[in-house]
């Protein structure tokens, strides 16, 4: 099984590993809280939105057009988006935000897996359920909000296994990777938001 896991990597085309590669950058640039993450992500999810389409993944699809406008968002508000009209703090959500996440994740779930449930996408509500709450974190994470780290933890997770049953091999690997810089995310923005750690 690994032999075989190892050649469908080799055999992948050159839009998954820019993919994969621009997408590294991206997350680890995140993760050390650095506003050239956003460029990266740019390009990661522009070409992801093309090769999604081919794996039938359309919720996906349209995640990745939500990503490359947030990412020129994601870029202004971590340079200039405080108030004070400095760099943007990392902050930290109340339980309230977390309700409201929760019920606009799930409900926007419901409702995109609903819509593409007449089409021929693939694992219709599994799609639409980590497009709906990759929506809510990316918008936490461009706010510089702590806790993003945690919604991202199980939506990689949850994207593992997507991309993993549609034979996107290298894209499931990603996604475990993630899982563990996810982890790394949040130790470092915590110590940052606690102790003003600059990195």
């Amino acid at each position: 099984m690994f032999i075989q896991l190892v050649q469908e990597i080799v055999a992948l085309g050159w839009l998954d590993w820019i993919v994969t590669l621009t997408a590294l950058v991206y997350v680890v640039l995140s993760a050390r809280n650095n506003a050239w993450c956003w460029p990266f992500g740019i390009i990661s999810c522009a070409l992801w939105a093309y090769a999604a389409y081919g794996y039938g993944l359309y919720s996906d699809v349209l995640l990745q057009v939500f990503y490359v406008v947030m990412g020129f968002w994601g870029l202004y508000n971590w340079q200039k988006g405080s108030e004070e009209g400095g760099v943007m703090p990392i902050s930290r959500m109340t339980k309230q935000d977390h309700l409201l996440y929760l019920v606009i994740g799930v409900a926007g779930g419901v409702l995109l897996g609903y819509l593409f449930s007449h089409t021929t996408a693939y694992a219709t509500y599994w799609d639409a359920f980590t497009t709906s709450f990759s929506v809510l974190a990316t918008i936490m994470l461009v706010r510089r909000q702590l806790e993003n780290w945690y919604y991202w933890f199980v939506i990689d997770l949850a994207y593992a296994g997507l991309y993993y049953s549609r034979g996107a091999v290298l894209f499931a690997l990603l996604m475990v990777v993630y899982t563990v810089i996810v982890i790394y995310a949040y130790g470092t923005w915590k110590r940052q938001l606690n102790g003003g750690l600059s990195i």
